[in-house]
């Protein structure tokens, strides 16, 4: 039996090493909820395009995102009995779900690989929990054990209707069909996070987004330094899953519109 489990991140693969389940592992090490992206995902400019922002906003190079990406991708093409995707609660690791399971949509015959989701919000005994890469390998598989499901025609459906709204950058067309859809499968997260990417669609009187808003209150209240102002954000604002590198794309935009001196 060949299996695959794609992982949400390299903070994961490290404990991931050593459980006991079976299988391959390709870590995800995509940011789609940044940056251009378009319906056809299989597309080439889809990555074209992406490995162009990744390398001008990451401080990344081509040849690296080719090695990290790129070349994992193409071991999605290759035939597997069972496809285990391990995404969290964030928006960033719902959106790059989205991704994933819309390439797979779109490239492989979902009729053969049985696939399933682990993704939790919790964890039973830790009060704060962030995410998967703070788990150990027993932790991790009793998330396999006990929330793993199988995803349906229906939820591939879903992520297929909501991957083309969201990369149509449309708050209008997100905002009618978050108040009008009361069934999301096995997705069961993925409302909260578009909820979370509609206040990055809508601007304020001021023209801010709400996170370009969150981190100016931060910055006026008295956090100067990247570092101060990436922990104050993650203390409320974890529903966005972001880094200190995703964060830095909106304090650039503030510092571009004078509003912020770091």
């Amino acid at each position: 039996m060949k299996i695959l489990h794609i992982l949400n991140g390299d903070a994961t693969a490290h404990s991931f090493e050593d459980t006991g389940l079976e299988g391959e592992v390709l870590v995800w090490r995509e940011v789609l909820s940044e940056g251009p992206v378009e319906e056809n995902i299989s597309a080439g400019s889809f990555w074209k395009n992406r490995q162009n922002f990744i390398a001008a906003g990451f401080n990344d190079t081509a040849e690296s995102y080719q090695q990290k990406v790129l070349n994992n991708l193409a071991r999605l093409d290759e035939a597997y009995d069972e496809i285990n995707l391990w995404f969290e609660f964030d928006l960033h690791c719902q959106v790059n779900l989205l991704g994933v399971m819309n390439y797979l949509k779109q490239r492989t015959d979902l009729s053969s690989p049985n696939i399933f989701l682990i993704c939790p919000a919790d964890y039973p005994g830790k009060q704060n929990f962030k995410g998967m890469g703070e788990l150990n390998s027993d932790e991790l598989e009793y998330l396999y054990d006990n929330i793993r499901v199988q995803l349906s025609e229906i939820d591939f459906i879903i992520a297929a209707e909501v991957w083309a709204i969201y990369v149509s950058h449309d708050a209008g067309t997100l905002k009618e069909y978050l108040s009008k859809t009361e069934f999301w499968g096995s997705l069961h997260l993925l409302k909260p996070a578009m909820e979370a990417h509609l206040r990055r669609l809508e601007v304020n009187k001021d023209g801010l987004n709400y996170i370009e808003q969150k981190l100016l209150d931060i910055y006026n209240y008295g956090y100067k330094t990247k570092p101060e102002i990436h922990n104050a954000f993650w203390v409320t604002e974890k529903i966005y899953g972001m880094g200190d590198l995703e964060i830095d794309i909106y304090l650039n935009r503030l510092k571009n519109k004078s509003l912020i001196n770091l």
